[in-house]
This record gives C-alpha cells, sequence and structure tokens, in this order.
C-alpha cells in the first residue's frame, strides 16, 4: 500500500512507518522540516506547515490510506494557556489540512486513521467503552475537538477509524521517563492515593492495532487502545520499581504534585477506567496484555 503519514517522526510514528516499511509499503511521511527528519531508509519525507494541503495535497492521489499522528505531546510542562493553544491548534489544524486534502483529491484514500485520546471520557467516572459520551474538562473538549477535525472525509466515502489511545509504554516516551525518574532517584512510590486507573498500552500493540484496523474493511468509528488489563496507579509503579530494582516507599502527596505540576497534574492524580470493547469484539489479540508481559518486554 502507499500510506502518508502525519506525525510520522515522532515516537508512534517512527514506530509504525518502520513496521510497515518491512512488509513491503511506500511511506511519505509530512514534516515541517523535511530536510532534517531522521526517518528510516525508504521513506520520504515531505514538508508542510501542519495547518493546510499546499504543497503535498496532490500526493493524496496517490495514497490508499492516510494516519494523521500530529499533534503537539500534551506531557509539554507547564500547562500554560499559550502551551493549551498549542496542543488544540496542532490537533485542529492537521485534522483539517487532511481533510481538505481528501476533498480536493480525484482519488480518494480507501481509509484515514484519526488518532486521538481516551481522555475523551474525562478522569472521572465507571468504567468507559467507545459508546461512553464524552466529559467536559480541557482533555475531553480537545479531544473532541481533534476527532471532528477530520470527520467531513466520511462524507467523501472514505473510511475513517479513531484510535483512542492510553499511555503508550516505550522505554522513549517522555510519560515513561517521567514515571521512572523517581524510582531511579530511590525516591519511587504511588502518586497521591494511588487508587487512580493509570491506563497503557504497549507501543508493540498500537502499531499492531493500526495495522489490524487498517486491513479491515470492516473497522470504522472509535476504538479504545489500551489494555484489557485494568491497572491502579500504585501497582503500576510498584511494578515499575521492582523492574528497576528500586525501593517503593516514598509516596508523593496530591498538593505537591498539582503545586509542581499545575493542571497537567490531572493526567497522574485521577483516572477512569476505559476498556477496549469494540476492539476485542472485532478479534484483536493483543501481545501485551498484562502489565507484567509489557514491562519484562521494555526493561528486559
Amino acid at each position: 500500500m502507499n500510506i502518508l503519514i502525519t506525525g510520522g517522526t515522532g515516537l508512534l510514528g517512527r514506530a509504525l512507518t518502520k513496521s510497515l516499511l518491512a512488509d513491503g509499503n511506500k511511506i511519505w511521511v509530512l514534516t515541517r522540516s523535511p530536510e532534517r527528519a531522521v526517518l528510516p531508509l525508504g521513506c520520504t519525507a515531505v514538508g508542510w506547515d501542519g495547518r493546510t494541503a499546499q504543497g503535498w495535497g496532490e500526493l493524496v492521489n496517490e495514497m490508499d490510506a492516510i494516519v494523521n499522528l500530529a499533534g503537539v505531546n500534551t506531557a509539554s510542562w507547564p500547562w500554560t494557556e499559550a502551551r493549551k493553544q498549542s496542543f488544540w491548534n496542532s490537533r485542529v489544524w492537521a485534522g483539517q489540512a487532511v481533510a481538505d486534502a481528501i476533498r480536493l483529491a480525484k482519488k480518494k484514500p480507501k481509509a484515514l486513521v484519526q488518532m486521538s485520546g481516551i481522555g475523551y471520557y474525562g478522569m472521572r467516572g465507571e468504567p468507559a467503552t467507545e459508546s461512553t459520551p464524552p466529559a467536559e474538562d480541557f482533555s475531553a473538549r480537545l479531544t473532541v475537538a481533534w476527532e471532528f477535525s477530520s470527520q467531513p472525509v466520511e462524507d467523501f466515502g472514505v473510511r475513517r477509524i479513531i484510535i483512542r489511545t492510553a499511555v503508550v509504554l516505550a522505554r522513549d516516551n517522555i510519560i515513561m521517563k517521567l514515571l521512572e525518574l523517581p524510582a531511579r532517584l530511590f525516591f519511587g512510590g504511588r502518586l497521591g492515593n494511588g487508587q487512580q486507573t493509570l491506563p497503557w498500552i504497549h507501543i508493540a500493540d498500537v502499531v499492531d492495532v493500526i495495522r489490524f484496523l487498517l486491513n479491515n474493511e470492516r473497522a470504522r468509528g472509535p476504538y479504545n487502545l489500551i489494555a484489557p488489563e485494568s491497572t491502579i496507579n500504585a501497582d503500576f509503579l510498584r511494578a515499575l520499581t521492582k523492574r528497576l530494582n528500586r525501593p517503593y516507599w516514598f509516596h508523593v502527596p496530591a498538593f505537591l504534585m498539582r503545586l509542581v505540576l499545575g493542571e497537567m497534574g490531572n493526567m497522574v492524580l485521577e483516572g477512569r477506567p476505559v476498556q477496549p470493547k469494540r476492539l476485542v469484539e472485532a478479534g484483536y489479540q493483543f501481545n501485551y496484555p498484562t502489565l507484567s508481559s509489557a514491562l519484562e518486554e521494555l526493561y528486559r
């Protein structure tokens, strides 16, 4: 297949590109700095401004599928108003640009994978599935706008798949590095009361899910990309410190996390259980369904 990826220079984009290339697919990656992009051999970097279809839109005529992963990482700290606006703009503008390019294309791609997040459901409440309505906090409103940005492609007959992703477990993920840091400094322990859900999925499963859904012509709409094993913060960090051969004893109070991280602290101090209902019903088999298997692979 010919596949166009936005956000392809990021952690997930690089892993997905490498996997797709290994099977003989041809990959084009949209990036603001194509001359500096470090991409796998065989991948073509194409410049774009992150907000329009100018200079690259005609490529869509050659594509079988598009994967839209673009968006500033919300793990960036602190969450100033300007930074929150950058989260919003980078997602909405990219989605609108992709939708516009598809609208103008004479030959439409068969499928679009639209990145999203389980922040859609908010930080509190009963276990959520894909049919659960969105919450009303900032993360939820951001996610709703992110998904809606590319919705017009459905009117053009393009199969749109929305992947609402949990925290991606990968050694190079900034969130994983933040979770590791206290343990590596021998201050590992739970954050807040430790009872909040910490939703996660191994990066290998994210890549395989995207490929699984692309190849399933009946797949469309939202899918929760989260491991089937629900894990609370205390259990996650206890398992992580054990894997790193560090003590689990220094528990960080919630007020200190909020003092240091501000609004971003809600990402680690609160968490709603989410279930991968539609993914399981579609027949996907997780490579790493349990936290122990995921951490074993990451740190072996």
